[in-house]
């Protein structure tokens, strides 16, 4: 059973790690250093301990205790007990869903380790923005995709509002990062996957003609916001494809178009 514990000094260090969590910068290089990462709201919490990552702390507004009494009984990890004033002082923000846990990362594993088992993969290429992230991971466990690669410089699934956008979607898929790009997609086609790169380019093949579908491996490679692939990634990859549009739309949000090339990589419906 946990030990609640009453705190009402902002800088008790047993809340260290819940300081400034709005501050992006401080939270990207510590979290991975220190091996944790905050899972915020009742559901996402409940979604990190079933997916059997370990709790190192809660910190609760009283009014969630009793909502969170069957995990406060179950965990050995201590609880603090705090007032919503002294949550925002700590954090640095309105704690509106009243429950942020620390949570101990797990190591990740390798991308052939994925790839194993795998048949429908995404792949993303810098995507830096967290909401994007974690949009992708909920398209991704939603629609059926088996593992998620990420190249070195994309933004980290388990920073807080990467996981609270996904619902902790980045719990139930697998992932790990390719550490040399993009010389390690060979990785993924030496594994049997057919890499395609969606982008809105003129001469990309319509997903709907390419039926990736029918593929027995197909690896979805995703750009970021804006820029999309870079050239190297496209030169990589064994097919460029698109979504097709319409009234004269050139291309969707990464995270809206993740979820129309999902669906047609697991489905073959179409797309429009």
């Amino acid at each position: 059973m946990a030990e609640l514990i009453t705190i009402e000094d902002p800088d008790d260090p047993r809340l260290r790690d819940y300081t400034g969590l709005t501050d992006v910068e401080l939270r990207r290089r510590r979290e991975p250093a220190e091996g944790l990462f905050i899972a915020e709201g009742e559901k996402v919490i409940r979604r990190a301990r079933q997916a059997g990552y370990e709790m190192r702390s809660m910190l609760l507004s009283a009014k969630w205790v009793d909502t969170m009494r069957d995990v406060i009984d179950e965990v050995p990890a201590p609880v603090y007990a705090v007032s919503p004033e002294l949550a925002e002082r700590v954090t640095g923000y309105h704690v509106h869903r009243g429950a942020l846990a620390s949570m101990q990362r797990k190591p990740l594993p390798e991308p052939a380790e994925l790839l194993r088992d795998a048949r429908r993969v995404a792949v993303m290429e810098k995507v830096n923005d967290h909401t994007n992230i974690g949009a992708i991971f909920r398209s991704a466990a939603a629609l059926g995709m088996d593992a998620v690669l990420l190249s070195p410089d994309c933004a980290d699934p388990l920073y807080r509002r990467s996981v609270k956008v996904s619902m902790g979607a980045v719990f139930s898929v697998p992932w790990a990062r390719l550490e040399t790009w993009p010389r390690d997609l060979e990785t993924v086609r030496e594994a049997g996957f057919r890499i395609l790169a969606l982008t809105p380019a003129e001469e990309a093949l319509s997903l709907d003609d390419v039926a990736p579908h029918r593929m027995e491996r197909v690896a979805l490679m995703l750009g970021a916001e804006g820029d999309g692939l870079s050239a190297r990634a496209l030169r990589a990859a064994d097919d460029l494809v698109r979504i097709p549009m319409a009234h004269g739309v050139d291309s969707l949000n990464v995270g809206a178009a993740a979820a129309v090339a999902f669906y047609a990589v697991a489905t073959g419906r179409p797309t429009v």
